[in-house]
């Protein structure tokens, strides 16, 4: 979010600015520089028997890049699953005329006003170096998951992250069934060691990814709806074979619920800790070997409209069930988690579910991928339909144009930012153009409205007999056409 522009940027790392400061159990607070990654920050707290009451299910963020950008787990309950909300001090170095030494360090406790603004910053106040966080007594959580003809979808989206602390749930559009995680804190003398390690983040053998990787492509170009939906079936049964990275002990899975302590439910992140074998196995994302390449689409609906924004995607689907598999089913589905109203200035402002749909992506730039217009359908939905917001850190350009609008509080945020970084030192032109200081931040240029707007080409990728979302040769003045769902 903070990339340099120009050739006058420079980048800034925290990567030494990982130790933890103090820990104060009486207190329940742990103070860590900002460039901790979350798996040490939970360890570090379990150590002392406290725990981090909510995160991302990944931990290999630091914190203070996941509160840049607003990242959470999944909950309405208490202050909700955004780590920003337990933020109660932070230290953040902004610029400083020549007078001041050029820089001031800046102290933000619990009652300061300003804190509102830093805990999600974007990076454009300037620079966190320690955050103070509240914790909670180490607890362990009971988890199952319970798998769903989703044909009360749309009832149970609007109830079910109050039944239950850390609930989710996960719609496989093309099977017509919704996993329901069935989450919640158990007394600490509940008998069970279990371990949360997804596949997905799980270390694996290179050649077996580069070779996934081909396969998927090989789809991609010239593979039918019906072996595409093969493909994404036999993802899934894979997926519940390995028990979703559930194991009761840290080795096997006998069944649920599996219970654990939080810092071992709470966030995965296994291949972080890979063996350094000279490349055998790597992250399925690793950018040095040729595996894995896809995109995580974020954004999230008022949770008073969730119903209706399920029943829409329900219909989207029930249209031609096929599609799905390309464009959702083939990874993890689409992940549907509950945020609460933020007292952080550019946090949710009202209750809402956060979708997350993770897809392929060609490594050719301006290639769009099978059936790409499905997301495309559901993200322009939930942002023009439901009056949405895109995810700061999970999102393209297009979703974030006038999205700054949609935050109450935005004016306010500015004003911190005015105040603190005056020259926009720690600004970037996407950053200005993101929080509507100046500038757009659509993309036009030829090609299909992958980015944003566009002019399309006669690329024969382009042709709208394939489905996709450009008409050759015509300007668009929003990237929304094609549509499936024509009421709005």
């Amino acid at each position: 979010a903070a990339c340099p522009g120009g050739d006058d940027g420079t980048i800034i790392s925290t990567a030494r600015l990982n130790r933890t400061v103090c820990i104060d159990v009486a207190k329940r607070l742990m103070t860590v520089e900002s460039g901790m990654v979350l798996r040490d920050l939970i360890e570090a707290a379990a150590a002392a028997g406290l725990s981090l009451p909510h995160s991302p299910y990944w931990y290999g963020l630091t914190i203070g890049g996941l509160l840049g950008t607003g990242a959470h787990g999944s909950s309405l309950w208490g202050k909700g699953g955004a780590v920003h909300e337990y933020v109660v001090g932070m230290r953040i170095v902004t610029p400083a005329p020549a007078s001041q030494g050029f820089a001031v360090v800046r102290e933000l406790e619990a009652d300061h006003p300003d804190l509102h603004a830093a805990k999600v910053s974007l990076g454009v106040l300037g620079v966190i170096s320690q955050v103070t966080l509240t914790m909670q007594p180490l607890f362990k959580r009971s988890v199952t998951l319970v798998r769903r003809d989703d044909s009360d979808f749309q009832e149970q989206v609007a109830v079910w992250g109050d039944l239950h602390e850390f609930g989710d749930m996960t719609w496989l559009p093309h099977q017509g069934k919704v996993v329901y995680r069935r989450d919640d804190r158990v007394d600490v003398s509940t008998p069970g060691n279990g371990l949360y390690d997804l596949l997905l983040f799980h270390p694996s053998p290179t050649r077996g990814l580069i070779d996934a990787r081909v396969a998927e492509e090989r789809l991609q170009e010239n593979g039918t709806d019906a072996a595409r939906c093969e493909a994404a079936a036999l993802q899934a049964a894979t997926s519940e074979r390995s028990s979703n990275g559930f194991t009761n002990d840290g080795v096997a899975f006998t069944g649920y619920p599996v219970v654990g302590y939080q810092h071992r439910i709470q966030a995965s992140g296994a291949c972080l800790n890979g063996p350094d074998d000279g490349l055998l196995t790597a992250c399925a994302w690793d950018p040095r070997i040729r595996g894995s390449f896809y995109y995580n689409s974020g954004f999230s609906v008022a949770l008073s409209k969730a119903p209706a924004f399920v029943a829409d995607m329900k219909r989207l689907r029930d249209l031609n069930p096929d599609l799905f598999c390309a464009a959702v089913d083939a990874r993890v589905g689409v992940l549907l988690r509950y945020i609460k109203a933020s007292t952080a200035y550019l946090g949710k402002p009202e209750d809402s579910i956060d979708i997350d749909i993770v897809h392929y992506r060609s490594r050719t730039d301006g290639m769009p991928r099978a059936h790409a217009d499905v997301v495309d359908e559901i993200e322009q939905m939930a942002l023009h339909k439901y009056g949405g917001l895109p995810h700061w850190g999970k999102n393209r350009n297009l979703a974030f144009d006038g999205a700054i609008a949609r935050y109450p509080k935005a004016r306010e945020f500015l004003g911190v930012k005015d105040r603190y970084d005056p020259e926009g030192l720690f600004s970037s032109e996407w950053t200005d153009e993101v929080l509507g200081i100046s500038g757009s931040p659509n993309i036009i240029k030829k090609g299909c409205a992958i980015e944003g707007l566009c002019v399309c080409s006669n690329d024969s990728h382009c042709a709208p007999e394939q489905g996709y979302f450009c008409r050759p040769g015509k300007v668009y003045k929003e990237a929304r056409v094609c549509s499936f769902i024509k009421d709005y």
